[in-house]
Order: C-alpha cells, then structure tokens, then sequence
C-alpha cells in the first residue's frame, strides 16, 4: 500500500536564485554542448556544426555482454556507433524516460505535473552520485553559508563540503537518524521570515536510509515533520539516497522526493550498490530550475556520463524491464541481509559486554561503540591491521576528526561469514588488551 500522499499546494513562488552560489549564478550554456533534442535529429541532419570523431574510425565494432544467468546482451555496430560517441550533457533520452519511470513508479513527486519554472521533477545522469553530490554542492554554496548535517556522517561528504568554506551545523541524530525536535532546537536561533537574509541554513544533507557509517534510517513520521521544518525556514534538503533498494524490511518508508509539495528536495541516487560501482551511473532529481544548473556544470567538467555505460546500463534495464529490476534489487537486499545477520551473530557471539552497536535496517554497515576506550583511532589503524582485520575508526566520520572517537565501522558487504566471525573475536581480544 503506498504511503498517503500530502495535499498539493504548489508554491509559485519558490525564488531558486537565492539558493544558488555566485559560481552557478554566473554559469553559461556551452553551444558547442550536444543536446537531446539535437541527438533526435541527428539522423536527418548534415552536421557540419559538432566537434564529434567520425565514427567509422572507432576501433571497437560489437560488443556481447554475458549476464549471469547465462544470457547475454548484444551490443551491434549501430548501437556500438551511439556507445562510443558523445552524447547529450544531461543523459541518453531513452534512459532519462526509463529513470523517470521508475521515480514515478517508487516515488511518484508531487512535483512531476508542476510547471518547470516552479520546481517541475527533473533528472539528470551523473558518473555516479558523489559526482552529483559534488556538483550540488558547488551549485548552493558560498563561503559562509550555513549547512545542516548530521554526524557521524560519509567522510566524502565531509570532505567535500569543508573547502568550500561552509559552516557544518551538526544535527543531533540517533539510529532513526536525524532527531526533528533536536532539529527545531538548532533551527531556533534563526527566524523563519528572515530566510536568507540573515543567513538562514540553505539546505539539510541527509542520507535517509542505511546511513553511512550509522546505518541509522529515517522514519516517515520524522521525514514529514523535518520537510515542514524546511518549509517553514525555507530550506532545501538534500536526499543522498544510495541504500533506498538495500531495505531490509517489506515496507519502505516514502521519501522526501514523495513529500515534496514545494520543489525543495534534490535526490541523488546510485546504481552502485544495486547493479556495479564500476559503471559510474548516478542520477540527480529535482526542481527543473536547479537541475538545469548541474547540466551547465557539468558541460565544463564530465561533459556527459560515459555513452558505453550508459547504453550497457539501458539494455540491462530494457532486457529486465521495470519488473525485473526491482526483483533484481530485492535479491540483492536480501543477500545483503543475510550478510548483515552473519556480522550480527559475530558481533553478540565475540563483542557483549566490550561494545554497543544497534541492528541497521538499510546499508551496509555496523556502527560499533567501544566501552571503556575514548578513542580508536590508534588501535583500529595500526594494532587491528597488524592482526589481519581492517576496520575503520570513528573520529574520520566527524565534522571535527581531530577530536578522540570511541566509534568504530565495520561493513558487512565483502567479507565471508567466517572472515567476520574471525574478525570480532580478533577485535575482542584487541579490546582487551587496550582496557587492561
């Protein structure tokens, strides 16, 4: 059953330009850009104005792609002549249709019949979503805005933001994530009708599901009282969404982009964890306005997604259609389950009594508290090494990473079920010692 859907009062007077940084402010369209509505044509056209190589003097002529179930996708010299070549800054067409398809399907935005000047969803295909995310960020901020992010957080992310000269306000979260009523306590210092003229938060990041280290996911009764926070202190909120399909329960929670009456969410989401990190395939939704923007960015960066990719991607994805794909993403949620069930026993098994840790329902991910040991950088980054067990300490997923950590992340992704038994135990010996 989907989740009940909020009433649409679109706001027509959402002011995107005051959310934009002076760098996107000032971005140009390049002419010398393909677009889709130029790919379209290009058949019936003498093209005496694009810079593209002559296709003839590719190299590479077919392709067959074996899948695993022993099936293969065939990639023939016509669709291997679209492959190699250029293509539009925002995405192959076919592509951009099957994603919005399946925004719809999961999502289904308030903002899809919206005029595009007043936030109309759009979609745009990014070499992966940090590719997106970085492209979102240099989009909204100037040096001095203020950001709302909770902590731990995605040391990329981290990592991307701080030179950029924002202030990172940290958000107190728990393992449901972000807390609302800690978030309205942070928000209190601003007033509402003073939003962007005194410095109001420009946007919120959060990663909704299976957060990254916390494993932390957002309810739907949080998520809807933290979009009306962002209406009432005219804020974006930024949906870094990689984990959405590695749910592990039946139901998932409706997302920001489904309570989105304004046009004030911008969604990133990943094939990297469903279907391969390798591809570099992402794609960003949101307000048309803005997503025009990261287009722009992008015809002075990437130029475009890579063709071959893409074109592999959307054969996969035709050959499965909606259907499969989504049976395909619930075998994998469920691989990963059992994976994170396997870690779990070894964790109650090796850990009690040494540690606290709570059961993520998404990602990939276990966030460990040490008892009785302030900070783990030291034992985790030399002594656990030297005993054969990579792990990763707490102090990297802080605004400030120079402050001490009792935190430690393990993943469950890689690792066999003997390998994580083994693992914890060589962890609680290790812990041990440090605590004599």
């Amino acid at each position: 059953m989907k989740p009940e859907k909020p009433s649409i009062e679109c706001l027509t007077n959402m002011d995107y330009s005051c959310f934009l940084s002076k760098i996107s402010a000032a971005r140009q369209i390049n002419p010398a850009r393909l677009t889709n509505e130029l790919a379209k044509r290009m058949s019936s056209l003498i093209m005496l104005s694009g810079g593209m190589p002559n296709t003839d003097y590719f190299p590479i002529k077919t392709a067959s792609i074996t899948l695993v179930d022993g099936t293969t996708i065939e990639m023939d010299e016509e669709l291997m002549k679209i492959a190699l070549q250029y293509g539009a800054t925002d995405g192959i067409q076919e592509l951009l249709s099957w994603l919005e398809d399946l925004q719809m399907k999961i999502h289904d935005p308030p903002t899809a019949k919206y005029a595009p000047e007043n936030g109309q969803m759009k979609i745009c295909i990014t070499a992966g979503s940090q590719d997106g995310l970085s492209k979102v960020f240099d989009m909204l901020i100037n040096p001095g805005d203020n950001i709302l992010i909770g902590e731990p957080n995605y040391p990329a992310t981290l990592t991307g933001l701080q030179p950029l000269g924002c202030n990172l306000i940290n958000v107190p979260t728990d393992e449901h994530g972000i807390i609302p009523k800690a978030l309205k306590a942070v928000l209190s210092r601003w007033r509402p009708e003073n939003a962007h003229k005194f410095k109001n938060p420009k946007f919120l990041y959060t990663v909704p599901n299976g957060g990254n280290p916390s494993g932390s996911s957002l309810t739907a009764e949080r998520k809807k009282e933290i979009y009306q926070l962002a209406k009432e202190y005219n804020f974006l909120i930024i949906e870094d969404d990689p984990y959405y399909f590695l749910q592990y329960e039946k139901t998932k929670a409706p997302s920001f982009l489904s309570l989105d009456v304004d046009g004030r969410v911008i969604r990133c989401d990943s094939f990297s964890k469903v279907i391969s990190s390798g591809l570099r395939i992402g794609f960003v939704t949101g307000p048309a306005p803005l997503i025009d923007k990261i287009i722009l960015h992008t015809q002075v960066s990437t130029m475009q997604t890579s063709t071959f990719t893409q074109v592999l991607l959307l054969q996969l994805l035709k050959k499965w259609g909606q259907k499969g794909f989504l049976n395909h993403t619930d075998r994998v949620a469920m691989l990963y389950r059992k994976q994170r069930d396997a870690l779990l026993a070894a964790a109650d098994k090796w850990l009690k009594g040494l540690a606290e840790w709570y059961t993520p329902n998404a990602g990939l991910f276990l966030w460990i508290k040490i008892k009785g040991i302030s900070d783990t950088y030291e034992m985790i980054t030399k002594k656990a090494l030297e005993r054969g067990v990579s792990l990763l300490p707490g102090n990297g997923f802080m605004i400030d990473s120079s402050k001490p950590s009792p935190y430690v992340r393990a993943s469950f992704s890689f690792a066999s079920p003997d390998q994580m038994d083994q693992g914890f135990q060589r962890l609680a010996e290790l812990i041990r010692e440090e605590m004599k």
